[in-house]
């Protein structure tokens, strides 16, 4: 009898009742439209507005293709209504729901507001100062190598592109300072700004750095997150470092670098990341996880507002002349640094000369003297494959023909800085790669560093 009455319990269990096999698909499917409308409003509006902006159809042919299967049958059917005095966009999914909206902030990008939201009364009037007319590198001007030269060892590079892989937009080659090569393609220009991805993660360590000299963040002390200050939460003696090395030992319901209803459901950044729980000791494995840097982030925001001090990234970004660069956040005001940066590839070598300098920028001190070494030693648990991985920079040091001081910044699509410090070499990389065809990193900057040969008028770095 208890036999049978435990197979009947098994039965029951693994049955499936009639109306779940269509229930379940059908909430998915619901999900997935609402997340893909909150994905094209998002883009559009920071295509839109970020940087030079970009046409309809530009950002139709490079944001909305090559995304997440799931949702991009979605994105491509449904409609985007722009209001370009309010700076927001709206796009409708369903008839009894309101539409996801995404509204532009002068001077920090897009929000994109959670499932369900109405959108503010607000317009936005605030705006990023202008440094075009300045020298490089804080603006533009005199930012040839040298005015009216002969091609560098580094054009060949620049005209076999394709060789490399990938679908490229724009390549950037710093030279001792003064920009050797510089091309884009797909009706891309100098203030053409792309979403970073992950090289948001990269600008985040940097923001950490500069408030490390400043004095208002110690990263090796637990991370300053309030949720985790309960007695007996092993969480809260995880420390920014940790954080910052994908080292924590957390876990979410997804991999590392999905954080689906952030970036499309405009989901509380706090909400979302203090919640996970520990899967092993910190510091023993490697995870790589767009929530850790998230929590590092939260972590040095506390510290600042502790200190007495905003976090603010475009007035950091403002001082290297990165005023083409917008860091997005949440409903709440928390920064998406994990991802969700929108930049030009002259921004990104201005961010790679800061780190050749190792911190100082035109004589004056940003990063902490011994901050580039920081960033860039493998001191924590390391990824498996032919990268090694610092604090929020990935390193080259085992990709053959590559000098082992080079390290980067990495982002999906193909979204890459690397710099070189013993060649004084800076290479930005923006592009739209797919899961088919993909730009090959390693391989591109072993050809830099072998073009990095003496010519006229040219010396090669120590």
């Amino acid at each position: 009898m208890l036999l049978r009455l435990l197979l009947g319990l098994v039965l029951t269990a693994g049955a499936v009742p009639a109306h779940s096999q269509t229930l379940t698909p059908k909430a998915n499917v619901e999900l997935n439209r609402a997340w893909a409308a909150g994905y094209r409003a998002g883009f559009v509006c920071s295509s839109l507005w970020n940087g030079g902006g970009k046409p309809l159809d530009a950002i139709e042919r490079d944001e909305l293709t090559g995304i997440y299967p799931e949702i991009e049958p979605d994105v491509h059917t449904l409609k985007a209504d722009v209001d370009d005095k309010a700076k927001r966009v709206s796009v409708r999914y369903r008839d009894d729901m309101p539409p996801r909206i995404a509204e532009w902030n002068g001077r920090e990008g897009c929000v994109t507001l959670p499932i369900g939201a109405q959108p503010s009364t607000a317009i936005s009037s605030e705006k990023r100062p202008n440094y075009d007319a300045k020298s490089w590198p804080l603006g533009d001007k005199g930012s040839s190598w040298p005015i009216g030269r002969a091609l560098t060892p580094f054009d060949k590079v620049g005209t076999t592109m394709a060789s490399f892989g990938g679908r490229t937009s724009s390549l950037l080659i710093v030279k001792k300072g003064k920009i050797s090569v510089e091309r884009y393609w797909g009706g891309h220009d100098r203030h053409t700004a792309q979403r970073t991805f992950s090289v948001a993660k990269s600008m985040a360590a940097t923001l950490i750095g500069h408030s490390v000299l400043q004095g208002q963040i110690d990263v090796t002390k637990p991370a300053m997150i309030g949720e985790w200050q309960s007695p007996g939460d092993p969480r809260a003696a995880i420390t920014t470092e940790q954080l910052m090395r994908m080292a924590s030992g957390l876990t979410s319901d997804t991999a590392g670098n999905r954080s689906d209803a952030i970036y499309m459901g405009g989901a509380s950044v706090r909400q979302w990341t203090v919640q996970w729980p520990l899967l092993n000791p910190p510091n023993t494995h490697y995870r790589y996880a767009n929530n850790d840097t998230m929590l590092a982030t939260l972590s040095l925001k506390a510290a600042k507002k502790k200190a007495g001090a905003p976090l603010d990234p475009a007035a950091f970004f403002d001082q290297l002349g990165m005023t083409r660069s917008f860091s997005e956040h949440d409903k709440d005001g928390d920064y998406i640094l994990s991802s969700q940066v929108w930049t030009t590839a002259r921004d990104l070598a201005r961010l790679g000369l800061l780190y050749q300098n190792d911190g100082m920028w035109q004589g004056q001190r940003l990063l902490p003297e011994n901050w580039r070494r920081f960033v860039t030693t493998p001191s924590g648990p390391q990824p498996d494959g032919p990268f090694g991985y610092g604090a929020g920079f990935w390193l080259l040091n085992k990709s053959q023909g590559v000098p082992a001081d080079a390290f980067g910044a990495f982002g999906n699509r193909g979204q890459y800085l690397i710099v070189i410090p013993s060649r004084e070499l800076v290479i930005v990389r923006q592009g739209y790669d797919d899961d088919k065809n993909r730009l090959d990193i390693a391989k591109l900057v072993e050809a830099v560093v072998a073009a990095d040969a003496p010519s006229p008028g040219y010396s090669k770095g120590g």
